[in-house]
């Protein structure tokens, strides 16, 4: 029996690194699974599109499909956007069955990749002292997706034991220019910020670029094609798998 395939399903965006470091971590995701059917595919604005990668899986055999929807928050295009997506790819497909994950999802893990690129933003602008850290994240129309990531930035800054705030790149305060500013008022002249972002593009730039402008020493890159992020699709994915089992 044919393992179902893997779709690792992200946003999309028109900055090409974006589409890149996705493409990347689905090979790292095929380097631990070479067993799996294992396809990237997008919402928009990148390709290739959903609908495409599904019509080559149906082509090539495959009526069972599991998507991981490569989002760090249940908001709208979790909750919108990927069951549409879906429910459009079953439709045109008579037969086909596709179960979604939960999303990628803020994982405490993630703070290890986290503190990797940190240290290597640190190393790079030749930092050594830090007295605050800014978690800088895309930000949410939904409330429930920011408190999900001011839980992270608490439980970063318990690690770390220093003062942490979570900051957005849009749609909710504060930026992370005004996170940095905030600190600065406070007397704080070591501040870095970690990028929780999964792939560079324009809002991790713009975020980047706001802290900077305020005052932190350094920024680190989105997490990227990483091997613990990585093995969190293929937790995913083998939930999933189940699910479609037949009870």
């Amino acid at each position: 029996m044919t393992a179902p395939a893997l779709v690792a399903l992200a946003h999309g965006s028109r900055d090409p690194r974006s589409a890149a470091t996705i493409k990347a971590l689905v090979d790292e995701v095929r380097a631990m699974r070479p067993d799996l059917r294992i396809e990237p595919a997008f919402l928009e604005l990148s390709k290739p599109s959903f609908h495409t990668t599904v019509d080559k899986l149906v082509r090539a055999g495959y009526d069972e499909i599991v998507v991981v929807p490569l989002l760090l928050t249940e908001a709208y295009h979790a909750k919108v956007d990927v069951p549409e997506a879906i429910a459009n790819a079953t439709a045109r497909h008579e037969g086909l069955r596709v179960r979604a994950t939960k999303v990628l999802g803020l994982e405490s893990v993630f703070l290890e990749v986290l503190d990797r690129r940190l240290r290597a933003a640190l190393k790079s602008a030749r930092v050594r002292e830090l007295d605050a850290l800014v978690l800088a994240a895309a930000g949410s129309s939904d409330s429930l997706a920011n408190q999900a990531v001011a839980r992270l930035a608490r439980l970063w800054g318990t690690k770390h034991r220093l003062p942490v705030v979570a900051a957005y790149a849009s749609a909710a305060p504060p930026a992370t220019g005004e996170a940095v500013r905030q600190f600065r008022a406070e007397g704080r002249r070591h501040i870095a910020v970690g990028s929780l972002f999964l792939a560079p593009g324009t809002l991790p730039d713009r975020a980047a670029e706001l802290a900077v402008e305020a005052g932190a020493v350094a920024v680190s890159e989105p997490l990227g094609a990483d091997p613990e992020v990585a093995r969190t699709i293929l937790a995913r994915y083998a939930v999933g798998a189940v699910e479609l089992v037949p009870v």
